[in-house]
């Protein structure tokens, strides 16, 4: 790993994009560690699901919030769960247990937590290879059983049977599971009562999204496990426009949930069950939750020691906030949080814990603890770090700027995150604007946010501006904002994008010759199109993009299989927006990254963009990994992908040489 050299009274003036920085491609690689999600055992003690680019993006369990964290699963297995591809959700601690979702053959284990000598034991069928995935689980302590969310693709990817199935436990033999709730296209949180009599869901339907419209339903179960009635609690009704989520009950019987039915909003609201009705807990213009994307997200926290009280998190212009409702007063109080951007919450004793991160934070995980009487933070300690080496390069870190800026619509505006060129030992001269490079994130329903990345550093630190873009139709905002690409993508999210370019180019932050782009999956789309539409951008990165929005429609899998709907409309725009049918208009040299097991965006959709390209004669290159998925797991193939971009955008837009000794790849028409 590379060590910063001491700082120098004078700085050294060199070109943009030439500067030297121990932020390595190998520092970004190895460095950066994924977080799956937290839990908390009876015990009080910390575990969370860690993902290890060094060891092939394998996920493991661990045993932490001590000096010393121990690994929970065994080097055999990793945690990891691809129901939806997304995942989420693949691990459930209860008593001294955990049951997991094993990622080579899909299979739910359950494996003793303490015991050196016990190793993990099947609870599901085997299948012969990995087309039954489960997720989202609970354990019903009741009938020692285990409910979870599986999706069931033996027949078809694309038409994949999802249900909520009961799993026994108590039972050597392995069982198939019993359907408790079936018939809808999609499940998600089922949340068994603290008594096992009741099991709250959200369900949705073609061709919604869970952001779009949902339903939230409680189902009453008998003696014998069997769901012998069920009440329709939110989203039901044609008139309301809502996406209920995150339901949670209190030990004293209360459900809460989180939806958008009032102002356009994710706030907290409580089920009245002797109406059937819904009350909100506290109002606010802030998103207390995300979009459904994985399985297991965990927005808020009922405190067992003050049962009035509710940890929460909310996300308002831009930054997270840690907050504490009381929901008899209906009131909330602000903690003081070094995080600017919080992910989960998850109860402790006497404490919570908090995922989170800020400018100067990488993804972290921080215990808090809250004084009984005022609910204020006493302590604030950082437990796990995805990148505990980082504070070493505190002195080359960018900050972000939050900025808004107007769009082509009139009275509008978007947001970003503006980085600067920043390096302690290189300056550029007065004369020379930054190469810019603007990143359009994925979803499309997905928000930039202004923490610490490596991978942006990497940029920021060798002399480029880097701005990160909430294009509309990004979450975060609310659903006005975020239903501006409704029917209109490919539209609002490319001009939103070169809006932003120019804006920073007027603001003399960015030089307007060297403007670049690049995104993944969506990003990757908006990528292609503002480069097949527009005049912006000078090059362009694609990575698992989509160049062709019908053949996606035909081979995506089951989840986002009808997304495009809405996103964009008739056949006739699905040819007009797809930017492999307007090869001709491409002029911008471009280079594609793409995994070969993708099976959200297929390994067909960059071979056809890049075949294309290279006939018409633009300036091409495609990247092609074995054995990744949709995003990099793999540390070698993060630390290429970082490094092609750069020293490709340097040969033929940034008219500098990067310091970095890289071998180039073969650009077609180029060389």
């Amino acid at each position: 790993m590379s060590t910063p050299p001491p700082l120098l009274e004078q700085k050294t003036t060199a070109p943009y994009g030439s500067w030297p920085s121990p932020i390595t491609s190998d520092v970004v690689s190895g460095a950066s560690k994924g977080l799956g999600g937290s839990a908390v055992d009876s015990h009080g003690r910390l575990f969370y699901l860690e993902s290890r680019p060094t060891e092939s993006g394998r996920s493991v369990l661990v045993r932490g919030g001590t000096d010393e964290p121990v690994d929970v699963t065994p080097k055999e297995f990793s945690v990891r769960t691809v129901a939806q591809e997304y995942g989420g959700g693949a691990f459930s601690i209860f008593g001294e247990n955990v049951v997991f979702s094993n990622y080579k053959d899909q299979r739910l284990y359950i494996q003793a937590i303490d015991s050196k000598d016990s190793a993990p034991v099947p609870l599901t069928p085997d299948y012969g290879g990995p087309s039954v995935s489960y997720a989202d689980g609970v354990y019903d302590r009741l009938l020692n059983r285990f409910i979870a969310v599986r999706e069931d693709r033996r027949e078809s990817s694309l038409d994949a049977i999802t249900t909520i199935v009961s799993i026994e436990l108590g039972d050597k033999t392995i069982q198939e599971p019993k359907v408790l709730v079936g018939g809808n296209d999609f499940y998600a949180f089922p949340r068994l009562d603290y008594e096992g009599k009741r099991l709250a869901w959200i369900e949705w339907s073609h061709p919604n999204m869970p952001w779009d419209r949902s339903e939230l339903w409680v189902g009453y179960i008998s003696d014998t496990g069997d769901m012998y009635k069920r009440v329709c609690v939110a989203g039901g009704d044609p008139t309301i426009i809502e996406s209920p989520t995150e339901p949670k009950w209190s030990d004293e019987g209360e459900l809460f949930f989180v939806t958008d039915r009032k102002n356009g909003f994710w706030n907290l609201h409580r089920w009245v069950e002797s109406e059937n009705s819904v009350v909100p807990v506290y109002t606010l213009e802030a998103e207390f939750a995300k979009p459904l994307w994985v399985f297991g997200m965990n927005s808020y926290e009922i405190i067992k020691e003050q049962k009035n009280l509710i940890a929460c998190s909310y996300r308002q212009k831009g930054r997270s906030y840690l907050g504490i409702l009381d929901k008899n007063k209906s009131t909330l109080s602000v903690l003081q949080s070094p995080f600017t951007d919080i992910m989960n919450i998850t109860l402790g004793v006497h404490c919570i814990y908090v995922e989170g991160a800020s400018g100067v934070h990488p993804t972290s995980i921080a215990k808090v603890t809250l004084d009984d009487r005022s609910s204020n933070v006493v302590d604030f300690k950082i437990v796990w770090s995805s990148s505990p080496t980082s504070s070493e390069y505190e002195s080359y870190f960018s900050s972000p700027e939050f900025i808004e800026f107007p769009t082509e619509v009139p009275g509008e505006t978007a947001y970003a995150y503006y980085y600067p060129p920043t390096n302690p030992l290189y300056q550029a001269s007065e004369e020379e604007k930054p190469p810019l490079l603007l990143k359009s994130h994925g979803g499309p329903t997905a928000e930039a946010r202004g923490i610490l990345n490596l991978n942006i550093q990497f940029w920021t630190s060798r002399g480029w501006a880097f701005v990160d873009v909430n294009y509309g139709g990004s979450t975060g905002y609310g659903r006005v904002f975020r239903e501006r690409l409704l029917q209109r993508w490919g539209i609002v999210d490319v001009n939103d994008c070169c809006s932003c370019a120019h804006f920073l180019v007027n603001s003399g932050k960015a030089d307007g010759e060297r403007l670049c782009i690049t995104g993944g999956s969506a990003g990757g789309y908006t990528t292609l199109a503002a480069l097949a539409f527009k005049k912006t951008f000078k090059a362009g990165a694609s990575l698992y993009g989509v160049a062709d929005l019908k053949l996606l429609k035909e081979e995506t899998h089951k989840f986002e299989s009808r997304y495009m709907d809405n996103l964009v409309g008739s056949e006739k725009e699905f040819f007009e927006r797809s930017p492999i049918n307007f090869v001709d208009q491409f002029s911008c040299p471009i280079i594609l990254f793409q995994g070969l097991e993708d099976k959200v965006v297929p390994p067909d959709q960059a071979r056809k963009i890049y075949q294309a390209l290279k006939a018409k004669g633009v300036p091409v290159a495609l990247v092609e990994y074995e054995g990744e998925q949709h995003g990099f797991r793999k540390a070698e193939n993060i630390k290429c992908t970082l490094e092609q971009q750069m020293v490709f955008f340097a040969r033929l837009v940034g008219h500098f040489k990067v310091a970095d000794n890289i071998v180039p790849i073969r650009i077609d028409n180029f060389d």
